[in-house]
């Protein structure tokens, strides 16, 4: 006999499990896209985009893609796109999409769980069908970056073709043509097939290499060899909104000559058969400076040339997105290698894959004479103030900021020194300064991470099939350079946190970070350019010529007093403000009791803000420390 209390207890278990059973369940998830397959693709599709309609800015698109057989299809659009490191596909700009097969219209059905990609069915006897849809291209900066001008024309073939899932994208051929406006020319990392009029026709090539060779074309065109009869060919491809923006001197010219030659002195190998840097000097079309294998997107300031003097910070771009052809494209980290592109790309070595290439290309803008070595001393100043004082380390490793392509989008920050953004590329870069400084003192000086970058990255001349790496591939090249606990050394630096920014190279290089009442030239020519007065390592302000506060340094002195990004300084000390008045405000409250008093807009409320500073003004540059070798010295001098 079951006793009262047992019989009630199981009344309410049974109660309780038909209340749970009746409460809302999930559907699972049904796998319905093809798993990519490393085998060939039969036939070969085609494609044409027509980029003429310049005052709409609308690219109409046509396709042909071949089919097997009858049946189910599903159909992708690019989402994960190399180089950016996360899914930024521009899917909401594909319209009027239409899908044929023999003059047949086909129902298409977007997928719910995956929405860029869409699912057909293939009637019998097709043998191939057609798309027809707009790429309708951003007409202004709130709809995405603008890549078609009266004048100029960046093409992402990504953003204008679908592809058949089931298949490496590596094993699908694809013949791309374009229509430009008439009498336009253009830079691109493909081989021509055909023209007929200004219909350009290339040759085939895989889908993977397709997305990798983007075209900038445009009215003002001009080609610039880099290395007349070199062992492949490396050219410089210039569009402009203006043909006088084109010239450049022969000067300037062999500046750019020599960074080919400093990067093959330092990798030893090409990987590549031919490279094109496609450079748009603009002020209309949106900036972008993003890595191909054999090509680069690079935007710089229209004068770029015209104001040499002006601008040095500017040429830190191409020997950037160079180096990026051996370590990213070629070099590349297993995890964020994918057989296509709508597998998810890891990130987790991303402080090599940019963090060195970071590293190289400040250190080839200075051995190409790009910048003077005084230059680069100050750059590094600059790199090295702006991480010593990114406070976010206290709860954030230089690890994790490698999920910001996927987590911020590049999305603006209200507290950048504290939330931390994408640090991996240059707080990665003093990493390497750490490891390049103590390989050359471990070695007495006989070796650095110039032997690490020939024998890591510089291994197949001529090759660009990707060859994948691990941390644990890291560390034994380190090792085999001169044997050392690089595990831990990275370890410690990537992945701890609350440690000081990675100094330790600087002084080891023999400097150290000193803080000046005024700017150096370099500084000075940045800020300038940038139409930024920065007072970050003063009051903890980083404002643009107007007083909007763009910045503000996280526990810093304006901080304290409530001060956010998007307020305006109307006045300081009772005047307009202008930079100089800050300047003379802060100078006068050293040493001092004094506060320095602003006038604050933030939307329609004014305060007046006592900001306690009396350290006065204070900008980075680097000091030599004295009986120290000078081994930052020798990193960024040139390779005979």
């Amino acid at each position: 006999m079951v006793k009262p209390s047992i019989a009630a207890a199981l009344l309410l278990l049974v109660g309780l499990a038909g209340a749970v059973s009746a409460q809302p369940q999930p559907l699972p998830f049904e796998s319905t896209i093809p798993a990519a397959r490393d085998i060939p693709y039969p036939g070969v599709m085609k494609l044409t985009v027509d980029a003429t309609d310049l005052n709409r800015r609308i690219m109409t698109v046509k396709q042909t893609i071949p089919v097997a057989g009858p049946g189910p299809m599903v159909l992708l659009y690019p989402k994960w796109l190399p180089g950016t490191h996360a899914p930024r596909g521009q899917l909401e700009k594909v319209a009027g999409l239409k899908v044929t097969a023999g003059g047949k219209v086909l129902d298409w059905r977007r997928d719910t769980v995956d929405v860029y990609a869409l699912h057909i069915d293939v009637p019998a006897g097709a043998k191939q069908v057609e798309l027809e849809f707009q790429f309708l291209s951003a007409t202004a900066t709130d709809q995405g970056r603008v890549v078609m001008t009266q004048d100029m024309l960046n093409l992402q073939w990504n953003s204008t073709a679908f592809y058949p899932a089931g298949w490496f994208t590596r094993n699908i051929m694809v013949e791309p043509t374009v229509i430009l406006p008439e009498g336009w020319q253009y830079g691109v990392a493909l081989d021509p097939a055909s023209k007929n009029g200004d219909s350009h026709t290339f040759k085939p090539v895989s889908f993977e290499t397709l997305v990798d060779s983007p075209m900038f074309a445009g009215r003002h065109y001009r080609q610039i060899d880099l290395d007349p009869g070199g062992r492949s060919p490396v050219r410089l491809n210039i569009v402009a909104d203006r043909p006088e923006l084109l010239e450049a001197s022969e000067e300037q010219i062999a500046k750019h000559r020599n960074l080919v030659v400093q990067a093959d002195r330092l990798f030893g190998t090409r990987q590549f058969d031919r490279y094109d840097f496609l450079l748009a000097l603009t002020d209309r079309m949106g900036g972008i400076g993003l890595e191909h294998h054999r090509s680069s997107e690079n935007s710089r300031d229209p004068e770029y040339f015209l104001s040499w003097d002006r601008l040095p910070a500017s040429r830190t771009l191409l020997p950037h997105e160079y180096v990026h052809s051996w370590n990213g494209k070629y070099r590349r980290a297993a995890d964020l290698w994918t057989p296509d592109y709508t597998t998810p790309m890891r990130d987790s070595l991303m402080w090599v894959y940019e963090g060195q290439t970071q590293f190289w290309g400040e250190v080839l803008t200075a051995r190409s004479g790009l910048i003077t070595r005084e230059q680069a001393l100050s750059n590094f100043a600059m790199i090295a103030a702006l991480y010593e004082h990114r406070v976010g380390r206290e709860w954030r490793d230089i690890g994790d900021t490698t999920n910001d392509p996927i987590i911020s989008a590049r999305k603006p920050k209200g507290w950048l020194s504290w939330q931390r953004n994408e640090d991996y590329y240059v707080d990665g870069l003093l990493v390497w300064l750490d490891a390049d400084s103590l390989i050359r003192e471990r070695t007495g000086d006989k070796k650095s991470l110039d032997d690490f970058a020939r024998a890591f990255f510089g291994v197949e001349e001529g090759s660009y099939v990707p060859k994948t790496y691990t941390f644990e591939d890291v560390v034994a090249a380190l090792n085999a350079v001169t044997p050392y606990d690089w595990a831990g050394f990275l370890k410690d630096r990537i992945e701890g946190r609350g440690r000081p920014a990675p100094l330790d190279g600087l002084k080891r290089g023999g400097w150290k970070l000193v803080y000046a009442d005024t700017p150096t030239a370099y500084q000075k020519a940045a800020d300038t350019a940038a139409k930024r007065h920065d007072f970050t390592y003063s009051i903890g302000l980083n404002l643009k010529p107007a007083g909007e506060i763009q910045g503000v340094q996280w526990d810093g002195p304006a901080f304290k007093q409530g001060l956010i990004v998007g307020a305006t300084v109307v006045a300081v000390d009772g005047e307009a403000y202008s930079e100089s008045r800050m300047k003379a405000a802060i100078t006068r409250a050293k040493g001092g009791k004094k506060p320095i008093q602003l006038i604050v807009k933030d939307g329609d409320r004014y305060r007046v803000v006592d900001i306690v500073w009396n350290g006065g003004l204070r900008y980075p540059r680097l000091e030599r420390i004295e009986g120290t070798p000078d081994r930052l010295g020798a990193l960024l001098s040139p390779r005979p």
